[in-house]
């Protein structure tokens, strides 16, 4: 039997895990909403999916108020509804507590605010259209288990709150048919950790596999929950062997 098409709106998508995942829902015949800050990186993404029906652009700050119900109205415009959600923006400075500012540590709250509220508007179309449909979010290994050599407090407090609000959603919305869950990667081959090979090849090391994970890899995850319809409130770890043990 064959699936039917699905809206899946995507954050951060200009890039790294977020790209991955549109292109390859693209690939199998669903439709995104992509979002990101940047319009002029956003429009370069587009290009290269390569899938002009498919795909709606939708600029915004994840923080933004305006921000949640804007993705819904790109969806709603061109495809008609909405059938899954990833809350996948986000930005990740390791660095010492002592050198987190407010200003740094309030960017991290609006990763958290975004998922939230995207998470509401979602919900509440979710329901209009009758019940049913997926939220995935991207998390971190770190929210359960630190790494003295990736001090990372600033972006995991947001982090955590995203991770809690994964469990707590997804009871309340369980006997909806809505699923919400979470996927928990390790350190990722992604523009976020910069080309240095040297570096690379150290922040791969730490992981029991030995490496670095491959946006596919990820990607292969977000696909699993987007489509699951009897798996809930999971934060699933993709991350080399880490959340077993060094």
């Amino acid at each position: 039997m064959s699936r039917s098409q699905k809206t899946v709106i995507v954050t951060g998508a200009s890039s790294g895990i977020g790209f991955g995942v549109a292109q390859a829902l693209i690939a199998r015949g669903d439709n995104v909403v992509l979002n990101g800050r940047d319009e002029s990186r956003l429009v370069a993404a587009a290009k290269r999916l390569g899938a002009p029906d498919q795909i709606a652009i939708a600029v915004g700050d994840i923080g933004a108020n305006e921000t949640p119900s804007r993705l819904v109205e790109a969806a709603l415009s061109k495809f008609g509804r909405v059938d899954g959600l990833l809350n996948n923006a986000g930005h990740f400075d390791a660095k010492p507590l002592a050198e987190y500012s407010n200003e740094d540590f309030d960017g991290y709250l609006g990763f958290l605010r975004g998922a939230f509220f995207n998470s509401q508007a979602v919900i509440t179309q979710f329901r209009e259209q009758g019940g049913g449909g997926s939220i995935v979010n991207i998390t971190t290994n770190l929210t359960t288990r630190g790494m003295r050599d990736v001090p990372s407090s600033g972006p995991i407090a947001a982090k955590g709150g995203i991770q809690a609000i994964t469990h707590n959603m997804a009871i309340e919305v369980a006997n909806e048919g809505i699923t919400i869950n979470a996927v928990a990667p390790g350190l990722v081959r992604t523009p976020l950790l910069g080309d240095d090979e040297k570096t690379l090849d150290q922040l791969g090391a730490m992981h029991p596999m030995g490496r670095l994970g491959e946006v596919s890899e990820i990607v292969d995850a977000v696909l699993y929950m987007l489509d699951a319809t009897w798996t809930t409130g999971v934060v699933l770890p993709v991350d080399g062997g880490l959340a077993a043990g060094a």
